[in-house]
């Protein structure tokens, strides 16, 4: 019997949390997160952690955060390394007209999605932001969209509007509450540009043989999607994972 691969930790820096998960070798394990505003609170947030071999990260979030990560790893004597987009890796070739602007955390999920099976995939993160990518099944990523998460559009009415509450409302077909007319709005509005992605792929020949979703909001806009799809919760961590161990 094959020996187990070294314990390796995942880190996602993202724009509202820092999520991480340590790899036993065989599955995800002690998986945390914290406000990216607490970012300076990583080393002791990972006290409980079990000693790992190597460290990746992805960060969209400021240069500061990215910092306290190191700062973190280097706490425990853990080597980092840093992910980032690139025109092509491990099967997948990036599409955007300066590969560098792809967010590190949509490269890596585009690598595990490209990893997880044959065909044509739609992957679309939920988070502070929702981002959409099509990846084609020989690995070309053809390009993608960004729009505000459901959380995201409900602060900006908010703040943009003198009479619209922040409040959460309920999900209603046919809102009578503006509490429910917000939240229904702006999930509908998600819903609205995955299927228009899905619907581009599939008129240029392309329809996606697997829909993976993933991120903190994905719950908020999995029931009402009109088509087959995966939750992927480890998506970006498995991104991280593939590269580091082919690095």
């Amino acid at each position: 019997m094959s020996e187990a691969a070294p314990a390796f930790l995942a880190i996602d820096a993202g724009n509202t949390r820092i999520k991480w998960a340590v790899h036993d070798g065989i599955a995800w394990t002690r998986a945390g997160s914290l406000a990216t505003a607490e970012s300076a609170r990583l080393a002791g947030a990972w006290a409980e952690l079990p000693p790992v071999a190597q460290a990746a990260a992805c960060s969209v979030a400021r240069d500061d955060v990215f910092r306290d990560v190191a700062r973190a790893c280097e706490t425990r004597g853990v080597p980092l390394l840093r992910v980032e987009s690139r025109p092509a890796q491990l099967g997948v070739v990036n599409g955007y007209r300066d590969p560098g602007q792809l967010g590190a955390d949509r490269w890596a999920a585009l690598v595990a999605a490209h990893a997880a099976g044959e065909g044509h995939k739609l992957v679309a993160n939920a988070g502070t932001a929702l981002t959409i990518d099509a990846l084609a099944a020989d690995g070309r990523f053809l390009g993608g969209m960004i729009v505000p998460g459901p959380s995201l559009m409900r602060r900006a009415l908010s703040g943009g509007t003198a009479r619209l509450p922040m409040e959460d409302g309920p999900f209603e077909e046919f809102p009578t509450s503006t509490a429910a007319a917000i939240a229904s709005g702006a999930r509908q509005a998600c819903v609205g540009a995955v299927q228009r992605m899905r619907h581009a792929m599939t008129e240029r020949g392309m329809a996606p043989a697997h829909v993976l979703l993933s991120g903190g909001a994905a719950g908020e806009i999995a029931p009402l999607l009109p088509m087959p799809f995966t939750m992927h919760e480890n998506l970006v961590l498995d991104g991280l994972l593939l590269i580091a161990r082919n690095s």
